[in-house]
């Protein structure tokens, strides 16, 4: 069954000093997730926001918060976010071995949120290995963590794909978020790989008109999935939306 793409627009490409106007206009334009980037300087070389605006953003939206950890201690860290609101937290499979991964995902779930793991761009799939089965989403990062604004990294579709592959073999169906570079001439790839959520910051933000911009994105990448999946089922991509 088609399941329409949706966007997360990262609150790192927003302004700052207008956070609720930026926050307000993108769950007009119809975006699934509201994406907030927490870096901590170690993890990335770069640091943004906290528990202080996800309490914000909670009171301010009814989108959900799709919170990003980017950080080397998450499990000392996850409560601080969940007490604060997240509905959906998403932890590094770089920063905690297998236990600390289950245990990661373990307490998400126990808080009643969403819990993902997230693999940087050279980060071999086996890493999700320990707990895809449990997983509610897997981010692919199509940059390398750390700031916005960068070119996507060529391949990243073909990492979709297996992620895609990976939890189908063990018979999961997390959503496939990918991170880094998603724009109108990369969004069609990637959704047409497997890819159920796209992360846009600049592509969304930066844009003369950023809610036309979030709609176009999104009808780029719905056309490549209908696509996508009528060869697969050989029917016309019409068959999928009756």
């Amino acid at each position: 069954m088609f399941e329409p793409v949706r966007i997360a627009p990262s609150l790192l490409s927003a302004d700052f000093m207008q956070l609720g106007r930026d926050v307000a206009l993108i769950e007009e334009a119809g975006a699934g997730f509201v994406h907030v980037d927490v870096m901590d300087g170690h993890f990335v070389p770069n640091l943004t926001m906290g528990v202080p605006v996800v309490k914000q953003l909670k009171r301010a939206t009814s989108l959900p918060l799709d919170v990003h950890l980017m950080i080397s201690n998450p499990l000392e860290q996850l409560p601080w976010f969940l007490d604060a609101g997240a509905d959906l937290v998403t932890v590094h499979a770089e920063a905690l071995d297998a236990e600390g991964l289950a245990r990661a995902v373990a307490a998400i779930h126990a808080a009643g949120a969403l819990a993902a793991v997230a693999c940087k761009p050279h980060t071999p799939t086996g890493a999700l290995a320990p707990v895809i089965a449990d997983l509610d989403m897997v981010l692919v990062m199509s940059v390398e963590p750390g700031f916005s604004g960068q070119s996507y990294i060529e391949g990243t579709e073909d990492k979709v794909a297996r992620v895609v592959e990976m939890a189908r073999a063990v018979g999961a169906a997390p959503l496939v978020q990918v991170d880094g570079g998603i724009s109108l001439s990369t969004a069609a790839r990637v959704a047409a790989a497997g890819a159920d959520v796209l992360v846009c910051g600049n592509a969304v933000y930066a844009a003369d008109d950023p809610a036309r911009a979030l709609a176009d994105i999104a009808a780029v990448a719905d056309e490549a999935r209908l696509a996508a999946l009528a060869a697969h089922k050989e029917v016309s991509p019409a068959c999928l939306l009756s």
